[in-house]
């Protein structure tokens, strides 16, 4: 759907990888989805060290800490005050890498939005975000899905709306650089 109102659950489905020797990873993954009024980005950072033992190491001097690489697949894009303390937290964390792939854009269409800032913050932080495209809204329903019960099945416009808020995010995230005129030419029949 191009407009999602009245939809008030985020839902994070995360991929955690460690690096345990040189040549090797481990993996754990699952899901959250928000509660109690609290975002679920903002209750991935309070079960973070489950997931991550070593991330801030013991505090003995000369200890290193363990790297980590975690990818979410959102509903939604975090929300200008998620992405502040997301950067804040990322900040303090340089063995910690974060990829986010998102299913929308949450109240990016003000061009002066603080959810437009904020996920600049994000990029501005190191934090990779993009758009879920057709790959992984498939890869989600093979990993997080119980995918015996059914196959997936895109819904219409699937590709196209991908597409359209791919554009808006890269126009977002590169504001005065590099202007996609595409929409433009396309609204205006060219």
């Amino acid at each position: 759907m191009r407009w999602a109102k009245g939809r008030n659950e985020t839902y994070l489905c995360f991929v955690v990888k460690r690096r345990v020797g040189p040549d090797s990873l481990s993996f754990d993954f699952g899901h959250l989805r928000n509660r109690n009024g609290c975002h679920v980005e903002l209750l991935f950072l309070r079960y973070l060290g489950a997931l991550c033992p070593g991330l801030w190491g013991s505090g003995v001097m000369g200890e290193r800490r363990l790297s980590y690489s975690i990818t979410w697949f959102c509903s939604w894009s975090p929300c200008a005050d998620c992405s502040i303390a997301l950067s804040r937290f990322l900040g303090r964390m340089p063995n910690l890498r974060l990829r986010i792939f998102v299913s929308r854009l949450y109240f990016c269409d003000m061009e002066d939005s603080r959810e437009r800032d904020g996920l600049r913050l994000l990029r501005k932080a190191g934090v990779q975000i993009t758009v879920m495209s057709y790959k992984d809204f498939f890869y989600c329903w093979q990993t997080f899905v119980d995918r015996k019960q059914s196959s997936f099945k895109a819904w219409e416009s699937l590709q196209q709306n991908s597409v359209r808020l791919a554009r808006k995010l890269n126009r977002i995230l590169q504001p005065c650089e590099t202007e996609d005129l595409r929409d433009a030419f396309k609204l205006l029949g060219l």
